[in-house]
């Protein structure tokens, strides 16, 4: 297999796992946390900044780009790349979740999703073979398929039908990649695997998209208002139905406690706004559980966010500032907040590949539990 795309695990710990995925625009370690760039940036962060956090990759939005500034700009600009200056890898979502959870107006057919321009009102068609097209002229490195998010809370018999059309998206999703040979010889395509909180449809999901075959397999339809709980007895069985060979992506998670969990339950990838959207609102992560800068306990404190943190927000900031430059609103509090969080996130997943690495992954998982404090 070519530099297109190939995941290697280098060492496993009980179900946790890490490796590392190739690509021709560089390594993506596992597990691995994906800050979000919903609208081609990590909001209030430079680029390069993210990329000093140790991210190896970020994430990218369909839904917003194609509504502005456009996949076709974007693609007359150079690519997603060059227009936002990060020549790493980048993963782009498919844009379903957006279409159904953010659209004033949308209709659901088989064909796709007719929704309406949250921005200006205007309406579009977002289809399986349209969202591949986008994330083609995007420059996507790993390209989402087209799904429906099945809605928490949804019957059984829903979320059999949404999952079932889910998979016949998939199925058009892979030819429409594989229709544009120049893409699909540089870029990934990863599957998404639905079914809510029922064993059987996931398994069944998981099934049609193993016959289809992608690059990794994403476990769709969490974190959208279920619980950790909830969300632990999915994952307890979900990424044993998908490959052990490919790489294993948890949509849209989530908190530090929830990646430890799922990275024990045998996850490799996430993403979440959460570090960078915390950061804007004065939550910091720190090892010993979330604080919230804005309490006034924190207007004389000299101590750094984090002790334990070595990054540059932690070395050369007090909690005192920062509370001061969130209550002022000044637009620096929101920069450091998100670059410590980011920087944060990044330093739990190496932790964990190295606790992996060493055998002493369930040590970890205790010691990180013990300190931390939701």
């Amino acid at each position: 297999m070519t530099d297109r795309f190939r995941f290697s695990i280098s060492a496993t710990d009980g179900k946790a796992r890490t490796g590392k995925i190739t690509m021709q625009r560089g390594d993506i370690r596992t597990p691995a946390f994906m800050p979000v760039g919903t609208a081609a940036t990590v909001k209030a962060m430079k680029p390069e900044t993210v990329r000093a956090t140790g991210a190896d990759i970020i994430l990218g939005n369909t839904y917003h780009l194609m509504l502005r500034p456009g996949a076709e700009r974007v693609a007359r600009l150079g690519g997603l790349h060059r227009f936002m200056n990060w020549d790493r890898p980048i993963l782009t979502d498919s844009g379903g979740y957006q279409v159904m959870s953010l659209s004033d107006l949308t209709k659901l057919t088989e064909d796709g999703v007719e929704f309406r321009s949250h921005l200006d009102g205007s309406r579009h068609m977002l289809t399986p073979e349209r969202s591949m097209e986008i994330q083609r002229l995007l420059g996507s490195d790993i390209v989402m398929a087209f799904d429906e998010c099945t809605k928490n809370g949804a019957s059984r018999d829903e979320a059999l039908a949404s999952m079932e059309r889910s998979m016949r998206w998939a199925k058009r999703s892979r030819d429409g990649f594989d229709s544009d040979a120049v893409h699909a010889s540089k870029a990934a395509l990863f599957g998404i695997q639905q079914g809510s909180l029922d064993q059987e449809i996931r398994s069944a999901s998981a099934a049609a998209l193993i016959d289809i075959g992608f690059d990794g397999y994403a476990i769709g339809g969490l974190a959208v208002g279920e619980g950790q709980e909830a969300m632990f007895d999915v994952l307890d069985y979900a990424p044993d139905q998908l490959p052990s060979e490919k790489p294993r992506y948890l949509m849209g998670v989530g908190k530090p406690d929830d990646l430890v969990g799922a990275v024990e339950r045998g996850v490799d990838m996430f993403d979440c706004v959460l570090p960078s959207r915390s950061g804007r609102n004065g939550q910091a992560f720190t090892a010993r559980g979330p604080i919230n800068i804005r309490n006034a306990k924190f207007a004389e404190d000299t101590e750094p966010l984090d002790g334990s943190c070595a990054c540059p927000v932690c070395e050369k900031y007090s909690r005192a500032y920062l509370h001061h430059l969130i209550r002022a609103k000044e637009i620096l509090g929101a920069m450091l907040m998100t670059e410590h969080n980011i920087a944060y996130y990044q330093s739990l997943m190496a932790g964990m590949r190295a606790a992996i690495a060493a055998g002493t992954f369930g040590s970890f998982a205790k010691s990180f539990r013990a300190d931390y404090l939701p």
